[in-house]
C-alpha cells in the first residue's frame, strides 16, 4: 500500500518538473526503480548523455545484484516469468518475499506479489502526475518519501529478525562509504557489507563445528542399570 503515496510523489514531483503527466505511466513501465524514477527526472530535464544515463543507472540499482542472490525467483518454472520477475524486482518485493519463509513459497505467489506491487506504483505514479499538471501542486520535499519508506522496510526487516550486529554493520558501512566516497556510497558500502556478512558466516562456521570425533569403538545402546 506504501506503494500509492510513493508513487504519487514521484507522479507530482515529475508533472511540477515540467514533464507531461503520460511520462509517469511510461517511467513506471519501462524503468520501474523507485530511486532510479526520482533521479530519471533530473537526468530527462537536465539532457544528461546516454552514457551518464546508463553509468548512474548501474550504480544506482547495483544492489539488485545481491538481492539476486537470495530473492525466490527460482520457485517461478517458466522462462518468461523469471525475466518478468527480475523486471520487477524492487527494494519492497524483495523485503516482502525474501523475509518469508521459503518452505510455502509458490511461483505463483511471487509473481502475484510482484505484479500487484507493480500496479500499486503505476496506479499511484500516474494519479499523482494527473494531480500535480491539473492542481499545480508543490513538490518541494516529496523526494525524501523514498529515504522515508527504506526505513520503514528496514524497521519492518528487523523486527522480524532482530539481529542487532547486523544492523550496526550495515549503518557502519553505509556512514564509511559516504565518507569515502559520497559518488559512489551505494556500491561501496553494499560490497563491504557482503564481505562483513562473509566474515561472519565463515567465523560462525568456525565455531559450530566443533572437535572430530576420536575412533574407538561404538558406545553401547544398552540403558545404565539404576541406582
Amino acid at each position: 500500500m506504501g506503494y500509492l503515496p510513493l508513487g504519487a510523489a514521484f507522479g507530482v514531483l515529475l508533472a511540477t518538473s515540467g514533464l507531461a503527466w503520460w511520462w509517469a505511466p511510461v517511467f513506471s513501465v519501462l524503468i520501474y526503480a523507485g530511486s532510479m524514477e526520482f533521479l530519471a527526472i533530473g537526468l530527462v530535464t537536465g539532457g544528461v548523455g546516454l552514457a551518464q544515463v546508463a553509468a548512474t543507472t548501474f550504480f544506482v540499482n547495483f544492489r539488485h545484484v545481491f538481492y539476486g542472490l537470495s530473492f525466490p525467483l527460482l520457485k517461478v518454472r517458466s522462462a518468461a516469468g523469471r525475466l518478468w520477475g527480475v523486471h520487477m524486482l524492487t527494494d519492497e518485493a524483495y523485503a516482502l518475499l525474501a523475509t518469508k519463509p521459503q518452505q510455502g513459497m509458490t511461483g505463483t505467489r511471487v509473481l502475484a506479489t510482484q505484479v500487484l506491487c507493480h500496479l500499486y506504483w503505476v496506479t499511484g505514479s500516474t494519479t499523482g502526475a494527473l494531480l500535480g499538471a491539473k492542481l499545480g501542486l508543490d513538490a518541494e520535499g516529496l523526494g525524501f518519501a523514498l529515504t522515508a519508506l527504506f526505513v520503514v522496510l528496514t524497521i519492518d526487516a528487523f523486527r522480524v529478525s532482530p539481529d542487532l550486529p547486523t544492523l550496526v554493520g550495515a549503518l557502519a558501512c553505509a556512514g564509511l562509504a559516504l565518507v569515502v566516497a559520497p559518488g559512489g556510497m551505494l556500491v561501496l558500502a553494499l560490497t563491504a557489507f557482503v564481505l562483513v556478512l562473509g566474515t561472519r558466516f565463515a567465523l560462525g562456521g568456525r565455531r559450530g563445528a566443533g572437535p572430530a570425533p576420536l575412533p574407538g569403538p561404538a558406545p553401547s545402546r544398552r540403558e545404565p542399570p539404576d541406582a
